[in-house]
């Protein structure tokens, strides 16, 4: 081959050269990192955006806003946009993002071509074999397989949302149960001191004869069993807002947060069930992923048929030079030969894989409809039961306090009626505090089931053990 066809040769190589550098070019990392994608989802869920922050500039901007935030009595609004500011398990999930982009750019890349020299020399002779090998079945496939890593990294975003959205919830609840703890031991300190009051009124009674022993025993059992309420709410209130600062990703003095002393208020009517199913459908974000990740590995298999006869073929230039021989140019091809494998159980594999994944896709719908309809039966019956502690039973039991203290003044109820009946009245406090505390709780789980993608709804309208034991000691006490 002369000189000027060995110079043809390699020009007709050029244009390949060039279009694999453009290929391998052609994916880029974004410039947020799919945060912002990440955001809006968040936003039309919570109310609240997120973001990561990658410099000290930006952390420094995030610390500001949570000064700013803890500055003021927190709200279920503030702490949700605490919670996505600050948390640092958040913030470590978002790095996921990062490796889900990375193999999405990775897959857009052309695998680097190989270089083989060989000098072979034997007595007055020299050989010399040059050649630049290149992965054809990679380009071939460059752009099934970079379909698949985008479908992927839009998975990671919907992954990345849920596990913000699932924080929010998370800490809606942990602020509910720290505000009626808090709640339930103002109202027990109070009880203590009404306790402590009877007690000494009982004591000083059976001391000038007015009053039995037993009904003095009774008076300060019911004192003794206050102050040990009192330290279990005291602590209750404590764990429920450490629970609080740890969702707060709070410590130090960011801790000393400030509480309201009391729930809000019941909305005045409950939210009606209007299509919420199909909203679930639309919306939550664990079925947004189970359908991505059924899209992705249907994806997968067809790169695994393109790919399971031939899985490497690679092809390059290739030149000689032999002593006193002129210079030789080629090109080189390297296949694998399906001998052994023919890539049948890949295949399959893939196959298998695909089918678990739309049989998960479709158990998370089932799951997710069922969760939806129990959410909703939760949030109205706790609804129903906070109403009716708020407009029947305690109303009643203030009035019925109101005439045994008419009664007490007027001398036709005794002293142990009107403290029996007070404590009648402790046991529906409380378990008013606690039918308000489950309907937030209730409220919070309906929304997660519809848009978050729930996991951990549960059912609130039993009342817990507390009421029921102090409604015993209360039964107890009476007789």
């Amino acid at each position: 081959m002369t000189s000027k066809q060995n110079r043809h040769h390699r020009l007709k190589l050029v244009p390949l050269a060039v279009a694999l550098l453009a290929l391998s070019g052609c994916a880029t990392f974004s410039q947020d990192g799919g945060m912002g994608s990440v955001s809006d989802l968040t936003e039309q869920r919570t109310g609240q955006g997120v973001n990561r922050p990658l410099t000290s500039e930006a952390a420094s901007t995030n610390a500001e806003r949570v000064a700013r935030l803890l500055k003021q009595p927190l709200d279920p609004n503030t702490v949700v946009q605490i919670a996505l500011l600050n948390h640092q398990g958040l913030q470590a999930s978002f790095a996921e993002l990062g490796v889900a982009e990375a193999d999405y750019v990775q897959s857009g890349r052309m695998r680097n071509p190989g270089f083989s020299f060989q000098r072979l020399k034997g007595g007055n002779g020299l050989e010399i074999d040059r050649s630049v090998t290149f992965d054809l079945i990679g380009l071939l496939t460059m752009p099934l397989r970079s379909g698949i890593e985008q479908g992927r990294f839009e998975q990671a975003k919907l992954i990345a949302a849920s596990a913000a959205v699932q924080l929010a919830a998370d800490t809606r609840r942990a602020y509910f149960e720290a505000v009626a703890a808090r709640q339930t031991a103002l109202y027990m300190e109070q009880v203590q001191s009404a306790a402590e009051a009877s007690a000494e009124l009982a004591r000083r009674m059976a001391r000038v004869g007015n009053w039995s022993k037993l009904d003095q025993a009774r008076e300060q059992a019911f004192y003794a069993d206050a102050t040990t309420q009192v330290a279990r709410a005291k602590h209750n209130a404590l764990a429920a807002r450490e629970q609080l600062t740890q969702m707060l990703g709070l410590w130090g003095g960011d801790t000393a947060i400030t509480l309201p002393d009391r729930l809000p208020d019941l909305p005045k009517a409950p939210t009606e069930a209007v299509d919420l199913e199909s909203q679930a459908m639309a919306q939550r974000l664990d079925l947004q992923v189970a359908r991505r990740d059924a899209d992705a590995t249907a994806k997968g298999l067809g790169l695994t048929r393109a790919t399971g006869f031939i899985n490497v073929l690679d092809a390059g230039y290739a030149n000689k030079s032999q002593t006193g021989q002129p210079r030789e140019n080629g090109y080189t091809v390297s296949l694998e030969l399906p001998i052994f494998d023919w890539g049948g159980a890949r295949t399959a594999k893939a196959e298998a894989l695909y089918m678990q994944a739309v049989a998960r896709t479709r158990d998370t719908a089932i799951r997710a409809r069922s969760e939806v309809r129990e959410a909703y039966s939760a949030y109205r019956t706790s609804y129903d039961v906070a109403r009716h502690y708020r407009d029947e039973v305690v109303p009643l039991r203030r009035k019925i306090s109101d005439e045994m203290q008419l009664r007490y003044n007027g001398m036709l109820a005794s002293v142990f009626a009107l403290l029996a009946d007070s404590r009648d009245q402790i046991t529906s406090v409380n378990a008013a505090i606690e039918a308000q505390r489950d309907f937030w709780l209730a409220d919070t789980d309906l929304q997660g089931a519809i848009s978050g993608g729930g996991g951990r709804m549960q059912a609130r309208t039993q009342t817990r053990p507390s009421s029921a034991s102090t409604a015993s000691a209360a039964a107890s006490n009476k007789h």
